[in-house]
């Protein structure tokens, strides 16, 4: 049983195949570099050219980096603000064959490690952070999703948290992991404060290199790497394409 997912991120776009019986990548993945500035156009023409590149022709799910609300995205944090407004399921619709599925990409991660990876069969408070360009989050309270949360954009000493604490914050100021897991450290200080979670999961490019940072925090919750690390988005992204009624049915 396979379906297909395209994960849309402030610097690239990425899609493949997935067994959606293992929760796995059939094959490898293609990555294209998010076009810039990111305008919807560019960056449809490259799910289009993702989707092409695989011969897909079935219902296929497509993350968006923001909250999204029956196929209608409501922010646009890490790519051009002109999405604000847009029907990307519409737009979508219109150049790729098959049925989208659109969905936060911090959800979809999310639902993928809570039915594969390192959330399965837990109850209680699961949190899932995506440190990436921002950092996107998804919240699961015995296993049912809340949608559309924006902890990245907590206030921490001032600041958006994603601003000091997000994987392209260590990049972008040359912190070594020690450095930058302290900032996570006091924004995860700041989350649990009003959460009290009973598991953490990081995930995003930077969770590959789990074992450098994760150690180091300090927080009272559990805090775990996302098993399915990077290709978390194109698997949630799939399952959830592939469970979610047509729009036309709902």
């Amino acid at each position: 049983m396979q379906g297909f997912g395209v994960d849309i991120g402030g610097s690239g776009i990425k899609g493949c195949l997935v067994d959606l019986e293992k929760g796995q990548l059939v094959g490898e993945r293609l990555r294209i570099e998010t076009p810039q500035p990111s305008l919807p156009d560019p960056v449809y023409d490259a799910v289009g050219e993702i989707v092409a590149h695989f011969g897909w022709t079935g219902r296929l799910g497509v993350t968006f980096p923001g909250v999204m609300k029956q196929g209608v995205a409501h922010t646009a944090a890490n790519v051009d603000r002109s999405w604000i407004g847009t029907d990307v399921d519409a737009g979508l619709d219109a150049r790729i064959p098959g049925t989208v599925e659109t969905l936060n990409d911090a959800d979809a991660a999310g639902i993928a490690e809570m039915r594969y990876g390192a959330g399965r069969d837990r109850d209680g408070v699961v949190l899932m952070l995506t440190f990436g360009t921002g950092i996107g989050s998804a919240l699961f309270v015995d296993g049912r999703l809340l949608p559309n949360t924006e902890f990245g954009h907590i206030q921490v000493d001032g600041e958006d948290g994603e601003r000091r604490a997000a994987a392209s914050a260590r990049e972008r100021e040359g912190l070594s992991y020690p450095e930058w897991a302290a900032r996570v450290d006091r924004y995860l200080d700041v989350l649990e404060a009003g959460l009290w979670p009973d598991l953490i999961i990081v995930g995003g490019g930077v969770s590959k290199k789990a074992h450098k940072w994760v150690p180091l925090l300090t927080t009272r919750t559990p805090v775990v790497p996302a098993e399915l690390q990077n290709d978390a988005g194109i698997v949630g992204a799939a399952l959830a394409a592939h469970e979610r009624p047509d729009r036309a049915s709902r």
